[in-house]
């Protein structure tokens, strides 16, 4: 597996998503770190490296989905970010499968179709499920049930960083059923590079 992209990827959360002090979280505690991703995977730099290193993680693993897919907003530069890069990486490898793009509204849409998925991915695709960051992985589960709902095959959940909150993973795992859920990087991990990088 190429670590190039990851260690990288790694290094520019840990500079410009990882925060010290006192922050309140989504899921109503509070920490003394936060982790906004979406400063590093809509970064230029930073969002190349998010859709290649999610790309090695997935020939690791050996994981071919048709499409990603998260709930809005947090995986969605994410699924953009892998989208591009497959086909990128498919320029160089004739034959090697796009993988297409999907959201996941956190309600069903008013108007129109009334879809809670919006983007392309074909009737019965094989998917993964994408997030930024999971804490008690609710939002993962959110997208993970809404996929299903859809009759999407969920092949894998991957997460850029895991806070490894107590109840995180277990939740996240007893939605995939059988399926794995991944991750790039601990929380720890972003710490321990913030502090090599920014000693106090």
């Amino acid at each position: 597996m190429d670590t190039s992209h990851r260690q990288a990827l790694l290094e520019l959360i840990a500079t410009n998503s990882f925060r010290l002090g006192h922050f309140k979280l989504s899921s109503g505690g509070t920490s003394d770190y936060y982790i906004d991703c979406r400063t590093t995977t809509l970064h230029a730099e930073g969002g190349r490296l998010t859709g290649l290193a999610i790309l090695d993680l997935l020939h690791e693993h050996k994981i071919a989905p048709q499409a990603v897919g998260g709930l809005t907003m947090g995986a969605d530069p994410i699924v953009s970010n892998v989208a591009t890069a497959s086909a990128y990486y498919a320029l160089g490898h004739p034959g090697s499968p796009l993988i297409h793009g999907f959201l996941v509204r956190k309600a069903e849409k008013a108007h129109g179709t009334g879809r809670r998925l919006e983007g392309f991915y074909p009737d019965n695709a094989s998917v993964i499920i994408v997030d930024d960051v999971c804490t008690t992985g609710a939002s993962t589960i959110n997208a993970i049930e809404a996929a299903r709902e859809a009759g999407l095959n969920i092949l894998a959940g991957i997460c850029l960083v895991e806070r490894e909150e107590a109840n995180g993973r277990p939740a996240v795992e007893a939605a995939l059923k059988s399926a794995p859920f991944l991750r790039l990087f601990t929380a720890n991990d972003v710490r321990a590079q913030h502090v090599r990088l920014f000693p106090q």
